[in-house]
């Protein structure tokens, strides 16, 4: 009885937002394109061109807003689930935080990258405290990689939940990049602890 109710809740929450209905309007797969949308607007970062490596892409509403903002932009798109093709983009099918998961990233790059962006998050447990960690944990590996592999005025946009690794993933953004931002879009749900972190320039 329980989950039935948390499962028509969650159905009449779906039904009411507004990202969720936009996102059906305008062909995107899920109402987080309309977070990186947000994203892209304060801080220009797409544009013609550039190299992007899109980490927990699935189900691809970001892969697909950064292709159409990028036009003629090369995009590597990375997750546990199996995804549905987008053109112009190499998927990759895998656990990004194993080493043949990022070698096999590694092969389909050429040189350093324009736009490392993550989305990656745990399935959430209801305890703030232990998905806060688990998904800085995911930030923190995500930073790791971009900051090997992005040009020098490269971007590095990732989810982040404010919790006791907000602080420390923000240092490390500052030890790694000139330029560390952190965001919360108007489409992020209010009940949310999710901002995003935008860093620039690798040191």
């Amino acid at each position: 009885m329980k989950k039935n109710k948390i499962s028509k809740n969650w159905v009449n929450k779906q039904r009411r937002d507004i990202y969720v209905r936009q996102s059906k309007v305008d062909g995107y797969r899920a109402r987080s394109a309309y977070k990186l949308i947000e994203i892209d607007e304060k801080f220009k970062i797409f544009k013609g061109g550039l190299s992007i490596i899109d980490i927990g892409a699935a189900p691809g509403s970001w892969s697909q807003y950064a292709l159409k903002a990028a036009k003629s932009s090369k995009l590597i798109s990375i997750d546990l689930k199996k995804m549905e093709p987008i053109s112009n983009s190499v998927q990759i099918q895998g656990d990004f935080t194993e080493k043949k998961t990022q070698e096999e990233i590694k092969k389909n790059i050429n040189g350093k990258v324009d736009v490392v962006m993550s989305d990656m998050a745990v399935d959430t447990t209801g305890i703030k405290n232990i998905d806060s960690i688990q998904t800085g944990e995911l930030c923190k590996e995500a930073m790791l990689f971009a900051k090997d592999h992005m040009k020098e005025n490269a971007y590095f946009i990732s989810k982040i939940f404010m919790g006791r690794t907000f602080n420390e993933i923000v240092a490390d953004g500052k030890k790694y990049f000139k330029e560390v931002k952190v965001f919360k879009p108007k489409s992020s749900r209010k009940d949310s602890k999710e901002s995003f972190i935008i860093c620039r320039k690798v040191r």
